[in-house]
């Protein structure tokens, strides 16, 4: 046998272009032959494969050009059943089937897109490898089964005849971000507004489908209800907050979408117009989609109260119901999902008293119950909590922070804005360690500013609005992160800080309407980053030294104190 392979080597493959041992891997069928099941091999294996096979005395040239192109002879001779699927080869053997790349290709053509802006449409061609289109996944036999072309700036070509609809083992769609409705890219389009076309019931192996923020606008249609297999799906869209004309579901309502969508995990439907009430949508939920764990309804026109029958979907992880009007208490029932992560119900009409049992849900990592008509003092924290982002701004709550507020280790937002909070700032809050965010303006807070030495991840410190009193606090040099600092209108005295001039990443600093005196060190007009200086209506004094390397100071107002000095001619 060795023989025989050096006689081809020599004598016949020699002879074979080089070009032929090029050709692309092809899908071969070997379903009699042990190990070899649906193998993919290269066209010179198959050749080798057939010429190891043969009897010595059966002549060498007729056979290898046999397998080479009577594939038939082959199966005669060795029992072998041979099917060569047209298509390319993946970089890991994986075949791209033709009809599949066809149809891309055709959907390409009839799709209107910004070629410059494209980054995933552009790279569909014939030159190019299939494994290097982008936006498309391939599963092992050849099919798609993904395709994303988000952000893609697509603007039209997209109806019910789009090759599309033929991918029929499409599992994942997105298409958010574009504008099919036409004109320019989403969302700059002053008017913007087409139907989701029919054709998407045809998908019947899609699991995920997102459609967020690509212009469509009307009703959502019932079609979508017969795709059973569907995991999550994203209707969402913020053309509302512009004017542009919105979805809707009213028939189907949300009870004919989700009706049969038993599998369903998540549901995004932000500014879809749904206008239903409490116990209307809740039960559609409750009995059609028992296993969902996110819930996006945001700015939904929905009513409430949120009715009791929600609690039936034990999963829930994520509830967002923000700007809808409930016009009702929080509901205590919420504080039951045993797997609660995301809970954000601002600007919903809710009134009543802090919910104190959702703050003692240990999974709870976002709360957001700002622009509400909530009217309490804030209940103890939980010891090991799971809190990072805290928002309660634009509320009547009241009272002073509990020192348990400490406990929340894993917190990086605190927003108390506009609220009814006095008493000290403590300690405990302005060293939380993950701390990246904090806002506690327009309140009462009293007392002195707390050091915030220990929270090195801070970038934005907002107490403006109060009634804090004393001297800044004079160790800022571990807080490099720091781009905001905004402690305006307080009572604040004494002295500026030297290190709160070294502060590298510092942009923007407001201590205006306080009480500070001293100079104004030369330093504060040296920090690369600085962009925003206010230092208006305190008690400054001495003589000022603007550099002229100041470069990135655009806003500079020291009026209303006592300095003196020649106005450069850079500003």
């Amino acid at each position: 046998m060795e023989k025989i392979k050096n006689q081809i080597e020599t004598e016949l493959c020699s002879s074979i272009p080089n070009a032929f041992w090029d050709i692309k891997k092809h899908k071969v069928s070997l379903p009699y032959i042990d190990g070899f099941d649906e193998a993919q091999i290269a066209t010179k294996k198959l050749i080798m494969f057939c010429v190891n096979s043969i009897p010595q005395r059966l002549p060498m040239r007729i056979l290898l050009f046999s397998c080479l192109f009577s594939m038939p002879l082959c199966s005669i001779i060795f029992g072998i059943h041979i099917t060569l699927v047209s298509g390319e080869c993946l970089s890991d053997g994986r075949v791209c089937l033709e009809d599949e790349m066809s149809l891309l290709l055709r959907l390409k053509k009839t799709l209107k897109f910004n070629v410059a802006v494209s980054n995933k449409l552009v790279s569909w061609n014939r030159s190019a490898d299939c494994s290097s289109w982008g936006g498309v996944t391939w599963d092992a036999n050849g099919h798609v089964v993904g395709l994303d072309l988000s952000s893609e700036s697509i603007s039209g070509g997209f109806n019910s005849s789009s090759s599309l609809f033929s991918l029929q083992y499409l599992q994942s769609l997105n298409l958010a971000g574009n504008s099919f409705c036409g004109g320019l890219n989403w969302p700059n389009n002053s008017f913007c507004s087409s139907q989701i076309p029919s054709g998407f019931d045809r998908l019947a192996n899609l699991i995920y489908l997102n459609l967020s923020n690509s212009g469509f606008s009307g009703q959502i249609p019932k079609e979508f209800s017969l795709l059973t297999s569907l995991v999550t799906i994203d209707f969402s869209s913020l053309g509302y907050l512009i004017g542009f004309p919105t979805l809707k579901l009213e028939n189907p309502n949300l009870r004919m979408l989700v009706q049969n969508l038993k599998e369903l995990r998540e549901l995004h439907l932000n500014g879809v117009d749904i206008s239903a009430e409490g116990k209307e949508w809740c039960q559609a939920l409750s009995s059609s989609v028992p296993n969902l764990q996110v819930l996006s309804l945001s700015s939904c026109h929905l009513s409430g109260p949120i009715h009791s029958s929600l609690q039936k979907l034990r999963s829930l992880s994520r509830i967002r119901l923000d700007d809808n009007n409930f016009a009702a208490p929080v509901p205590q029932f919420l504080a039951s999902f045993s797997n609660l992560t995301h809970l954000q119900l601002s600007s919903c009409g809710l009134t009543g008293t802090f919910p104190e049992k959702i703050i003692q849900v240990t999974t709870l990592q976002i709360l957001d119950l700002s622009i509400n008509l909530l009217e309490d003092s804030l209940p103890e924290f939980p010891q090991n909590g799971s809190l990072e982002t805290l928002v309660l701004s634009d509320t009547k709550l009241w009272g002073k922070l509990p020192n348990s507020m400490g406990n929340l280790k894993k917190l990086t937002s605190i927003e108390l804005a506009r609220c009814h909070f006095s008493g000290p700032i403590l300690n405990s809050v302005a060293n939380l360690p993950q701390l990246i965010y904090l806002d506690l303006s327009e309140n009462k807070f009293s007392g002195p500013i707390p050091s915030f030495s220990l929270s090195k991840r801070l970038t934005e410190i907002n107490l403006s609005y109060n009634n804090l009193m004393g001297p800044i606090p004079f160790h800022w040099e571990q807080l490099v992160n720091l781009m905001n600092l905004d402690l305006r209108y307080n009572a604040i005295t004494g002295n500026l800080p030297p290190s709160l001039f070294s502060l590298p990443s510092l942009q923007r600093l407001r201590l205006d309407n306080n009480q500070i005196s001293g100079p104004i060190p030369d330093s504060v007009f040296e920090l690369r980053c600085l962009s925003f200086l206010d230092l208006s209506s305190n008690k400054f004094n001495g003589k000022i030294e603007l550099s002229n390397g100041q470069s990135s100071l655009t806003h500079l107002d020291l009026s209303q104190n006592q300095i003196h000095g020649n106005i450069p001619s850079w500003i």
